[in-house]
């Protein structure tokens, strides 16, 4: 757990009314909540305020809150973050722990989750899923990984998964299959 002293947290959210709760919410469990509604306000506001905490949605409408949590890390290493995203998926978790998320929390995430997310031990390992992902879940993952990481070019992903251009194709369109 973290010294009480300093609960200061910034809330950055594109999406006012769940913005607004989860900051009531965790002010009534003892933060000092900031507030911020794009990636440019919430790097104004880590640069002026330095939080202790911070929670961030991964896609903000004027671009990535992985850069809100670049700049909240170049002014204070310590910060533990949080990142929340309608989107999850394992290249987009990858790519937050990467940049210093210390946790990566779907949507939408109630303040329970939140508040245990940012108070708990490092070096915990988290408790094994009950339910893990379905073979087709894995696979699905992969490919998206995959496919981030060819800057979303499909010809290129199915180049290095070695499969047809069209098969891929539609894979991508269908949605992730059921965990």
């Amino acid at each position: 757990m973290t010294e009480d002293s300093d609960k200061t947290l910034l809330i950055v959210d594109d999406d006012a009314p769940y913005r607004q709760r989860l900051a009531q919410a965790m002010e009534r469990r003892g933060f000092a909540v900031q507030q911020a509604e794009s990636v440019m306000a919430g790097i104004a506001t880590a640069k002026t305020q330095s939080p202790r905490f911070a929670v961030i949605d991964l896609r903000l409408t004027d671009g990535s809150g992985l850069d809100v949590v670049a700049e909240i890390h170049k002014s204070n290493p310590d910060c533990r973050v949080v990142i929340l995203t309608g989107y999850g998926n394992i290249a987009t978790a990858v790519a937050a722990i990467k940049q210093g998320a210390a946790d990566y929390l779907p949507k939408p995430a109630d303040a329970d989750q939140v508040e245990a997310a940012l108070l708990q031990n490092k070096t915990a390992l988290p408790p094994p899923p009950e339910q893990p992902m379905t073979a087709d879940r894995v696979r699905w993952e992969h490919i998206q990984r995959v496919f981030e990481q060819c800057d979303r070019n499909v010809s290129e992903t199915a180049r290095r998964l070695r499969m047809h251009r069209r098969t891929l194709q539609r894979i991508l369109a269908k949605y992730a299959p059921k965990n």
